[in-house]
């Protein structure tokens, strides 16, 4: 289907342009949301006209979204989710849930406007692009912890409170190892002097039978 942009849409377009899109992502989400018309003569006409009031707007919305951007500067929401030992979440973190949790600091979003191609499913800290405007994207980061303590910690730390124990658990492996790794070389060790010592006796018993068959080949 060929369309209108009435805004720029990341890797489609900007406004004015006309592309093809897929029917389903037409009628489904360009067209009910505004951000696109369907490219018949009678809307091409139709936006040329309106062409410089749509601009004007465009601006004053992104001068906008440019002003919310600046106050959730550095803002972090915290999500409180049950999870493993190692870390791994019983569920996940949604587009959804995250738009929730900024919502409720003050910042109206919807679910669309969070930039996540999967959901989380580790506790830890997340950088998460949140769309404005089409032209304005800010960060916010959403921290994932078992509890509010937690949370806090983590924001203190800057990472997630599992990694220590991930860490620790890395380095007892690697301990456990070189112990073992040390073990082996001193059973070796072992073993060795164990057969040196064995073999000596053969040895000497060899050279008495030569010595013993030299004096009887000794001339009376």
């Amino acid at each position: 289907m060929e369309i209108i942009l009435l805004e720029r849409i990341v890797n489609l377009g900007q406004m004015g342009d006309l592309v093809t899109v897929k029917p389903g992502y037409a009628r489904n989400y360009l067209l009910p949301q505004g951000k696109a018309l369907r490219a018949t003569k009678e809307n091409r006409e139709r936006f040329d006209n309106e062409r410089s009031q749509l601009e004007a707007d465009n601006l004053n919305r992104k001068g906008e979204a440019e002003k919310v951007a600046e106050k959730m500067k550095d803002l972090s929401v915290s999500l409180i989710r049950a999870a493993s030992e190692m870390g791994q979440l019983y569920g996940s973190a949604t587009a959804r849930d995250i738009s929730d949790a900024v919502s409720e600091k003050g910042f109206t979003i919807n679910r669309n406007q969070i930039d996540l191609n999967t959901a989380i499913k580790t506790l830890g800290l997340f950088p998460v692009r949140v769309a404005l405007h089409p032209e304005v994207f800010v960060e916010v980061t959403v921290n994932i912890a078992r509890s509010a303590d937690e949370a806090a910690e983590q924001i203190k730390l800057g990472r997630a409170i599992v990694s220590d124990v991930a860490e620790r658990e890395r380095m007892e492996a690697a301990e456990a190892a070189k112990a073992a790794e040390q073990r082996m070389a001193e059973l070796d060790a072992e073993e060795t002097e164990n057969t040196t010592g064995l073999d000596a006796p053969a040895a000497s018993e060899s050279e008495n039978a030569d010595q013993a068959d030299a004096s009887d080949e000794e001339p009376a």
